[in-house]
């Protein structure tokens, strides 16, 4: 997608070519606010958000409700859904019966969402009495690459055999790391290779 929004049309690259008519379409319709459109933009371009912002959100003392359309193709509903989880224990998931404009096609079910996170910051709810989400159980590796961490600080004793399993897992998750790294070089190699068409013989 970056070398896509990086290729040159004319003197101006496909992502300012792209930006401008963006901006032309919104402006003509009068949907946004400059300021919410460079927001939006911003969104889409980076598309990330990071770990030490996700922690400011959380820590705020402030809840949060992630509103999205369960039928939007352009920003699909499981990056809300991974937004939401990562936003545990302050937001609660609302997903409506809609597509990438719910709140316009939904008005009247995004007034009562946020009218209700309304009504719990102010009663000051806790943020477990608030949320719909339950913790999210940690993965294999994760859990691996803890205990390894734990290990390696020295915070508790490990036997033999556990000493032995400890460095097996290391291995693995090196030759994970290695494998992924060869593939993804390879991968874009053959995308830089690209194929010669040749015309039909005259013979």
């Amino acid at each position: 997608m970056q070398d896509f929004l990086a290729e040159r049309i004319g003197t101006n690259t496909r992502r300012d070519v792209l930006y401008e008519q963006y901006v032309k379409g919104i402006s003509e319709t009068g949907m946004q606010s400059k300021n919410g459109l460079d927001g939006q933009l911003n969104a889409c371009w980076l598309h990330k958000i990071t770990k030490p912002e996700i922690e400011r959100i959380r820590s705020a003392g402030f809840l949060v409700s992630v509103i999205h359309g369960r039928h939007d193709v352009i920003a699909q509903i499981r990056h809300a859904r991974r937004l939401a989880q990562r936003l545990y224990p302050v937001a609660r998931m609302v997903d409506l019966h809609g597509g990438h404009l719910v709140s316009h096609e939904r008005t009247d079910e995004v007034n009562k969402s946020l009218m209700e996170l309304i009504k719990a910051s102010e009663m000051k709810k806790a943020p477990t009495d608030w949320t719909n989400l339950t913790p999210e159980t940690p993965g294999y590796f994760t859990r691996r690459i803890a205990l390894i961490r734990t290990s390696s600080e020295g915070k508790n004793a490990v036997s033999p055999p556990s000493f032995i399993m400890e460095k097996f897992h290391r291995c693995l998750l090196f030759l994970l790391g290695l494998l992924v790294f060869v593939f993804e070089h390879a991968r874009r190699a053959f995308r830089v290779v690209k194929p010669v068409k040749v015309g039909p013989c005259l013979t």
